[in-house]
């Protein structure tokens, strides 16, 4: 199969795009500049800016599968300009994804998996949240909500369009945990403001493996929360990371310091979703890793 993937240099994307070209797909990352890297077997790169239309365009529309991982990073005090970039960095790339699977020429019906985030559903407290429930009203629901709206104007008989709802990403060396990790092992890494707050993770393999098993199989359409089907509080993954790290997990972070000095971003860190990956788990896919404790037991022993 001919992936075309986008934010394919990224954590996740490095991750994804090994795991094709190595069960034999041909994959096409787009980047900025393809100035000294070296593509593996199976992986080569093609040069454009995502935010602007370009010939770029061309090798998504040839594709048999377009996989748009691009976005910048959420984490971080969002001022205005942060804000503007975490949108359009989404938007502005999906619509050209968009716009380039309108030109396709081939028979064979596409498939775009547009990345996606459980911040789609904002601030529900211990409330069950699946795919059946509706959209929060805060600002990453609403840059959710967009970026989803954009990548929904591919679907149709030439193509389906699959929205993975990220949660909280856990790898060895990347994702929430790597920036956890540092004061974990300081013994600085106890529980946020209250800590009640639900935190919806995923392990790196799972994350990947969910895309693979999504991209595989044609009636697969629609959200899907791409997270562990067991969801912790944050308390109880500070205490399982400071058990991993063995080091104390009783230092709390007041929730007033994490407000000064993340601004509205730190409002996402203490609150959360009880989030559950039901479209998944009734597909079928089997995690490897549906326990936090398993799951930290992988990565930190790796």
């Amino acid at each position: 199969m001919k992936i075309f993937l986008t934010g394919g240099s990224g954590f996740i994307g490095s991750r994804l795009a090994s795991a094709l070209a190595g069960r034999g797909d041909e994959v096409a990352v787009l980047t900025r500049s393809a100035k000294g890297r070296t593509a593996g077997p199976g992986i080569s790169f093609i040069e454009g800016d995502p935010l602007r239309p370009g010939d770029w365009q061309r090798g998504a529309a040839a594709a048999d599968a377009v996989i748009n991982l691009a976005g910048a990073s959420i984490f971080g005090r969002w001022t205005r300009r942060r804000k503007r970039a975490i949108l359009e960095s989404r938007t502005s790339t999906t619509e050209n994804v968009v716009s380039a699977l309108a030109g396709r020429r081939t028979g064979k019906r596409g498939v775009l998996i547009n990345a996606s985030a459980v911040g789609y559903y904002g601030f529900r407290g211990d409330e069950d949240v699946d795919e059946s429930a509706a959209r929060g009203g805060d600002f990453l629901a609403g840059i959710t909500a967009a970026w989803e709206d954009a990548a929904g104007k591919a679907a149709g008989p030439a193509c389906r369009v699959v929205l993975a709802r990220f949660g909280l990403v856990l790898g060895g060396r990347g994702g929430v945990l790597g920036k956890m990790l540092p004061m974990a092992r300081l013994g600085l890494g106890g529980p946020l403001g209250s800590g009640r707050q639900w935190f919806p993770w995923i392990h790196i393999d799972d994350l990947v493996g969910a895309l693979l098993f999504l991209l595989d199989r044609d009636g697969l359409e629609g959200p899907f929360n791409v997270c562990a089907p067991n969801p912790v509080r944050n308390r109880d993954l500070a205490r399982a990371l400071g058990r991993a790290v063995h080091r104390p997990a009783i230092m709390r972070m007041p929730g007033f310091i994490i407000r000064l000095v993340l601004g509205e971003f730190g409002t996402v860190i203490l609150r959360g979703q009880k989030v559950s990956p039901r479209r998944l788990l009734e597909a079928g896919y089997p995690f490897r890793h549906p326990n936090l404790a398993g799951a930290l037991e992988d990565l930190l022993g790796r």
